[in-house]
């Protein structure tokens, strides 16, 4: 008999840790300064911002292949999806504008200057995780 544990888990369907670093060391080390430079570039008018904001809430994607956790809540062997609450839009946007566009710059210039170094690595793909928070308060 098989015991299954009930309630809320994550998932990650992130591809291993190997293929995570070597996509970054040939691939998301330059993609992603690109990727974070249009992002920036998107917000400088009222009509980019979303997409800007778009942009960097998939960093650590498009850095090293990162997806984010899925709730999931196991109930008697079956498992729901779940849709993590957000904080309000405006709450959000109020962030972004006077705080989080300036400081997710500075975040992920200190996470590429971790990831040059071996013992940084992990820690700078945990700050390229962390990304969507910084820039506008998104919960995972």
């Amino acid at each position: 008999m098989t015991e299954t544990r009930e309630g809320i888990i994550e998932v990650r369907t992130s591809p291993g840790c190997l293929w995570q670093v070597l996509w970054f060391a040939f691939i998301g080390w330059w993609l992603g300064q690109i990727w974070v430079g249009l992002a920036w570039i998107a917000m400088l008018t009222i009509v980019g911002i979303p997409l800007g904001a778009k942009m960097l809430n998939s960093v650590p994607t498009v850095m090293a292949l990162r997806q984010p956790p899925r709730r999931v809540l196991v109930e008697q062997g079956r498992h729901v999806a779940l849709d993590t609450p957000q904080r309000p839009f405006i709450v959000r946007a109020i962030w972004f504008v006077l705080v989080g566009w300036w400081l997710s710059a500075l975040w992920i210039e200190v996470a590429y200057a971790l990831c040059l170094t071996i013992i940084g690595l992990p820690l700078g793909f945990w700050m390229f995780d962390l990304t969507p928070t910084i820039a506008t308060l998104q919960r995972r």
